[in-house]
């Protein structure tokens, strides 16, 4: 790790750029590999969230980057970026420990993290505003300004990365954000807080407040200071936000949950598909928001299929986030893990019969927080496996025959956030793709993403897109403003 990273107290939160003791105490960060101790952190008080909302506004008004032109501001972005990038295997290496990951998956999602920044500082830099067609005797023009203090509350599967996803388009758009990490997995963010204030960021654009979503995040959501929030996290969190929102007049971002249909095509490359449904579901040990749970398979190519997928999927590496090869990683947490554990054993009560995993694992794995990859079939799609998010590695098999009765039962589901369509014929790849209820359709391949292309859901898959070029005007209001041109004063007078 590097030496800023070995000299970080994370019993110190960060309140607008000053490091020191939160007021709320401290808590545990526990590895799930062996349930060790990681560190020490802190946690955060009201009276932080009051500081840190005054600082950002006070950051904010300040000439000194108030009045910074687009690409002034975007060096500052540029800068985070680097800074990200020169130490993203320190941000690997704290994010294994701390959440159990892959050191391949947390490197990529620090390199996501890097990427983010400077993707959306190439857009502030070449961001426009429009100067309206006239109708009168006016010039007319649209601009966006900032809305104030943000609040940008993160999940605890892709820390460092889902930062980044709220904190850049953020200050790009001239805010200041007050970001709210999952309990589980503060340490990267109280990291990155340091790395941005290395890279030139003002003081007071940006807090770390670790703690509790029920007391530090909704007194976040709560203030009247604060001008928006964008959350990823659980659907039932997400419409408690967004009902808050509501009685604030207050825009929400809100990337919420999914239980997304993987469609399997009779002429599908059958190895290819089989890839990409593993890597769908069990990539991440299976906690991802996207991942492909629901298995439709057509009936005339299912027996091969879910055969040729139970092998492999009995032949991936199960081992420590740090070590060489290994493809499932320990989840998240103890807690989340016997959650998993006890969807599957209500699955299996109901009638579902496991054709692989499904049972915590012993010997070596005894210790941590481990699950296996699980397959699930004999269920139906009104089955509360086939409804209820899992956020674990869990899939269910089901069939289709023909493409309505495809669509109707991909689309009977609470959530859209995302599909996955594997086939060779272009045009049935399109048809389903259009017919989908979901904000991503992924063909013949998955999980794939580009700061370029908008991502969100639709149903209680959430409100709101993220990434794209619209991504920093989603963080502004827009202002329009009239020019008079007339030789002649307005009539009325």
């Amino acid at each position: 790790m590097t030496q800023l990273l070995s000299d970080v107290d994370f019993s110190e939160i960060c309140v607008g750029g000053l490091f020191g003791p939160g007021s709320g105490g401290t808590a545990r960060s526990i590895d799930p590999t062996d349930g060790t101790l990681v560190a020490d952190y802190g946690i955060a008080g009201l009276d932080n969230v009051e500081d840190a909302v005054a600082m950002g506004q006070a950051a904010m008004a300040d000439p000194a980057w108030r009045n910074l032109k687009a690409h002034e501001r975007a060096r500052v972005l540029y800068r985070i970026g680097d800074m990200i990038e020169a130490h993203a295997d320190a941000i690997a290496a704290l994010q294994t420990r701390d959440t159990g990951k892959t050191l391949t998956e947390t490197r990529a999602l620090a390199m996501s993290a890097a990427g983010t920044f400077r993707y959306v500082a190439s857009t502030l830099e070449t961001l426009d505003e429009d100067l309206t067609p006239s109708r009168g005797p006016w010039v007319t023009m649209s601009v966006h300004e900032p809305l104030g203090v943000v609040a940008a509350i993160t999940p605890w599967n892709s820390p460092i990365a889902s930062d980044a996803q709220k904190v850049a388009p953020a200050l790009a758009a001239g805010n200041a954000v007050i970001l709210k990490p999952a309990e589980w997995t503060p340490l990267v963010s109280l990291f990155f807080a340091r790395l941005a204030y290395r890279a030139g960021l003002p003081k007071g654009l940006l807090s770390v407040l670790p703690g509790p979503g029920r007391v530090i995040g909704d007194a976040l959501v709560r203030h009247p200071l604060v001008k928006k929030v964008s959350f990823t996290g659980g659907t039932v969190t997400g419409v408690r936000i967004a009902e808050i929102a509501a009685s604030k007049l207050m825009p929400v971002s809100l990337e919420l949950g999914g239980k997304s249909p993987t469609i399997v095509f009779p002429d599908a490359d059958i190895e290819e598909a089989i890839a990409g449904v593993l890597y769908g579901v069990f990539s991440s040990t299976g906690q991802s928001c996207i991942a492909g749970s629901r298995l439709f398979v057509h009936e005339s190519i299912r027996e091969e299929f879910v055969s040729r997928l139970v092998e492999r999927a009995k032949a991936l590496r199960m081992g420590r986030g740090d070590a060489p090869g290994t493809q499932m990683a320990p989840m998240i947490h103890h807690r989340h893990r016997d959650h998993v554990a006890a969807m599957v054993d209500a699955a299996v009560a109901a009638g579902a019969r496991v054709l692989c995993g499904g049972e915590v694992p012993q010997g070596e794995f005894a210790e941590g927080a481990w699950y296996p990859p699980t397959i699930l079939d004999t269920v139906t799609n009104t089955d509360t496996i086939c409804r209820e998010e899992v956020f674990g590695p869990v899939l269910a098999v089901l069939s289709w025959r023909d493409e309505e009765d495809l669509v109707a039962q991909a689309n009977d589901n609470e959530y859209g956030l995302a599909c996955g369509i594997w086939t060779r014929d272009y045009k049935a790849a399109w048809r389903i793709a259009r017919r989908i209820e979901a904000g991503t359709v992924w063909i013949n391949t998955y999980k794939q993403f580009s700061s370029s292309t908008p991502f969100g859901g639709v149903k209680d898959s959430g409100l709101g897109r993220e990434k794209g070029r619209h991504w920093i005007q989603a963080y502004m209001n827009q202002k329009a403003i009239y020019w008079g041109m007339s030789e002649e004063p307005i009539g009325w007078g």
